[in-house]
C-alpha cells in the first residue's frame, strides 16, 4: 500500500479577474522509502503540490491520503495534530527559532508531542550526531553556517519520527560543499533507516541523487521517471 496517494488534486488561485490552476488534476502515489524529487520551472506548481501533501495549503478539489487517511477531511485541530505526528518539514529558509540552541530547536517538536525529557535528550543527541552536529548542539542558529542550520532543520524534521519528510528547495541557500554534505546525510538516512524524502527543487544536484524524478509543468505531471 502507498504511504501517500493523491487523487485528482487541484489548486486554483483567483487572479485579477481570471483563475490560475497552480495544480491541475494530479494523480500520484509514493511508497515508503522513496527518495523523490518534484521538479519544474518557477510557477509550475511544485511547491503548491508539496504544501498540499503536507497539509499546509488547502486544495480546491481532490484528495490526499496518508496511510489511508484523507488528511483534508480532518478538522483544523486534528490536521495540526496529524502534521505534528506524521510529517516532517525542511524549508528553504531553515525556519529555526533564533533564541533556541540547536538542541532546543530539535527538541521543540517533541515538547509539543509531550515526550519525556529523557526521550527528548536521547533522540536529540542521536539526531544531531547523525547530521554531524553533536558538538554544536548548544550553539544558537546565528553561530552556525547556513549548511549547519539546514542540517539542524533536517534533524528537527526527523524528531517526531514522521512517516515522511517534505523538503522544499532545501539546498537553495547553500554553497556546493554544504549541499553535498546535506544530500549525503539525507541519502544515508533514506537508505539506512528507510525514511521517505520528497523534494521540491530546481537544484540539479538534488535531481542527480533522486531515485524518482517527477516533472511538473503548468500544474500537471509531464513525466514520472523511476531510476
Amino acid at each position: 500500500m502507498s504511504i501517500i496517494e493523491i487523487k485528482n488534486l487541484t489548486k486554483i488561485y483567483d487572479g485579477s479577474g481570471f483563475e490560475v490552476k497552480a495544480v491541475n488534476e494530479i494523480d500520484l502515489s509514493f511508497e515508503k522509502g522513496e527518495f523523490a524529487a518534484i521538479v519544474g520551472p518557477s510557477g509550475s506548481g511544485k511547491t503548491t503540490l508539496l504544501n498540499m501533501l503536507g497539509g499546509l495549503d488547502h486544495p480546491t478539489s481532490g484528495e490526499v491520503f496518508v496511510d489511508g487517511q484523507n488528511i483534508w477531511k480532518l478538522k483544523s485541530g486534528k490536521l495540526t495534530d496529524f502534521r505534528l505526528n506524521n510529517i516532517g518539514f525542511v524549508f528553504q529558509a531553515y525556519n529555526l527559532i533564533p533564541v533556541l540552541t540547536a538542541k532546543e530547536n530539535v527538541e521543540f517538536i517533541m515538547h509539543l508531542q509531550g515526550k519525556s525529557k529523557k526521550e527528548r535528550d536521547s533522540r536529540t543527541r542521536e539526531l544531531l550526531k547523525a547530521v554531524g552536529l553533536e558538538e554544536r548542539m548548544n550553539s544558537r542558529p546565528s553561530r552556525l553556517s547556513g549548511g549547519q542550520q539546514q542540517r539542524v532543520a533536517v534533524a528537527r524534521a526527523l524528531a517526531s519520527k514522521p512517516k515522511f519528510i517534505l523538503a522544499d528547495e532545501p539546498t537553495a541557500n547553500l554553497d556546493s560543499k554544504s549541499t553535498e554534505t546535506l544530500l549525503d546525510i539525507m541519502e544515508h538516512l533514506n537508505k539506512e533507516e528507510d525514511i521517505t524524502f520528497i523534494f521540491s527543487t530546481h537544484d540539479a544536484r538534488v535531481v542527480k541523487k533522486a531515485r524518482r524524478v517527477i516533472t511538473i509543468e503548468d500544474g500537471k505531471v509531464k513525466t514520472d521517471e523511476v531510476r
